[in-house]
């Protein structure tokens, strides 16, 4: 049996993973609780822990696993209007790519999907735009949700280092005109440069947000900033 705070967190555990394919950071976890410090949601995590809903991985950054959700999950009414989370199935596969040379493919027993790799992102200062297509990349199936069309980017940089994204990994993108607040997306800023972050939209403004706390929030108007894409999935390649 879990209390209301365990329930609660695990549930905005397993929806944030399921919307971004990693899990919040104890910061988010702590304001979607409503909660004064860090501290508590600690001793949250680590009876949901004890109790083997959940697993941390160790030595790696806002790294849980679900193992399991309550019996009573599946009836959600409670929840307010909105509360509910667009959704995809957690996304992130240790390797897969044959480029670049350090990756190394590992079996993945699934059905896959070739899609085209355009270049490199900038995840911290934007550097060129997306380029033509360099190679292609075998994406599981189930990692492209409900269809469109994808294409995948190198990622350059550390900008996105709390969100789980380090250098060298390969996003997965939809391709989409428009996003929702939150949204990691592909920006293109003043038609030239790329870069990958998180979406918030400030009245007529942009933010373009990093994860990580040694970039600052780059702010434009909307009419500096093309929407590339969002980003579906994540392939580790080392």
């Amino acid at each position: 049996m879990l209390t209301k705070k365990q329930y609660d967190l695990l549930v905005f555990i397993h929806d944030r993973i399921h919307r971004e394919g990693i899990s919040p950071s104890f910061d988010e976890m702590k304001d979607a609780l409503s909660l004064r410090s860090k501290s508590g949601i600690h001793r949250l995590i680590s009876a949901l822990e004890d109790r083997g809903f959940i697993r941390r991985l160790p030595n790696r950054a806002r790294a849980i696993d679900i193992l399991r959700m309550p019996e009573n999950f599946g009836d959600r009414s409670g929840e307010r209007p909105g509360e509910r989370r667009r959704g995809f199935v957690p996304s992130v596969i240790e390797g897969s790519a044959p480029p670049p040379p350090h990756a190394r493919a590992l079996p993945i027993e699934t059905t896959t999907f070739d899609i085209p790799v355009m270049g490199r992102i900038a995840a911290g200062t934007p550097i060129e735009a997306i380029q033509h297509t360099s190679h292609h990349v075998g994406v599981p199936t189930a990692m492209l949700g409900r269809g469109g069309e994808h294409y995948a980017l190198e990622v350059k940089g550390d900008s996105m280092i709390n969100a789980g994204i380090h250098d060298g990994d390969i996003v997965v993108i939809r391709r989409q005109v428009d996003a929702e607040n939150g949204d990691i997306i592909v920006a293109l800023v003043e038609d030239q440069e790329a870069t990958l972050k998180r979406l918030r939209k400030r009245g007529a403004s942009i933010a373009l947000e990093a994860a990580n706390p040694a970039y600052e929030t780059r702010v434009y108007g909307a009419d500096q900033v093309k929407i590339q894409g969002r980003m579906v999935g994540l392939i580790r390649t080392c």
